[in-house]
């Protein structure tokens, strides 16, 4: 069977859809629209999702890791996480949060944090729809339970998960974060409503307002897709914003690839080059910042 081809309007309509700006119904006549057919539509749309079956580059039961599934203090109430630690630790190591996008806390963001504890970090993936009952099995429910959170209290379980990290037996006290999509978005959040964290990793998130830059206190690094218009329309202004408060920041333009280049369970959006590229960048500065 010859591939289909996919083209970037498909990709543009499968982010409108996966922020909510279009509906699954809207999304799929759009797209039989732009494939020229219901069936090729239907071939097509799997190969723009994310795909749980392609989520484990580190295996969950690597002989390297320490993994459990961890309850702890949020904002208001309990946060649920998953924790990740290099078995042969010897002493204490930096701590970094990986945020997830609007898809929850899913087998890949599980898998994101395998692949930073590998790196020499006790790695902490919270899931930020506790609050709602925790992240669902089915995606499309998951990104309409965002719409619901509370914004002030996700950042105060954001500022809580910076406070169990600083105080945990097997982390030296600094703490970063790194986030993609939803979770890019919650970092810059973060750096402006959390004084102590140490680092923060930004993959094409939405930008935080300009009148707040001035709290930020983290050093940023910020990846952006050359092709996500959406996001890629707010950099202007918080870079001046950053320049005008010298603050310290980093942005990589990462020109020809898609919003979400990082996740390589979506076969039409991940760019391995680009992918590869940020991630170096990125246990870099981690490891500047938080040894």
């Amino acid at each position: 069977m010859t591939r289909p081809t996919i083209t970037q309007a498909m990709i543009d309509a499968y982010d409108e859809y996966t922020h909510l700006t279009l509906d699954r119904r809207g999304f799929m006549e759009k797209l039989t629209r732009l494939a020229g057919s219901s069936a090729a539509a239907a071939a097509i749309a799997p190969m723009l999702a994310a795909s749980s079956a392609r989520a484990a580059i580190v295996a969950e039961d690597d002989e390297r890791l320490e993994t459990e599934d961890i309850t702890y203090p949020g904002g208001e109430g309990e946060m649920r996480g998953y924790l990740v630690r290099p078995a042969d630790r010897q002493g204490p190591l930096p701590a970094v949060i990986v945020i997830h996008e609007n898809r929850g806390l899913n087998p890949h963001i599980r898998d994101v944090a395998r692949r930073m504890a590998l790196e020499g970090f006790v790695a902490l993936a919270p899931d930020f729809l506790s609050p709602l009952g925790g992240t669902p099995d089915d995606e499309d429910q998951a990104r309409q339970m965002f719409g619901e959170l509370d914004r002030e209290q996700t950042v105060a379980n954001g500022v809580a998960t910076i406070a169990f990290l600083e105080e945990h037996e097997d982390a030296n006290g600094n703490v970063g974060a790194v986030g993609f999509c939803w979770g890019g978005g919650m970092v810059n959040r973060l750096a402006v409503g959390a004084p102590s964290l140490d680092a923060a990793v930004a993959y094409y998130g939405a930008q935080p307002e300009a009148e707040q830059v001035e709290s930020i206190e983290a050093p940023l690094l910020l990846h952006y897709a050359g092709l996500d218009e959406r996001i890629n329309a707010g950099i202007e202004e918080y870079r001046n914003a950053l320049e005008a408060a010298a603050k310290d920041y980093t942005i990589h333009m990462y020109e020809g690839v898609n919003h979400a280049f990082n996740n390589d369970t979506s076969e039409a959006r991940y760019d391995e080059e680009a992918a590869t590229l940020a991630w170096e960048r990125t246990v870099a500065f981690l490891k500047e910042h938080l040894a």
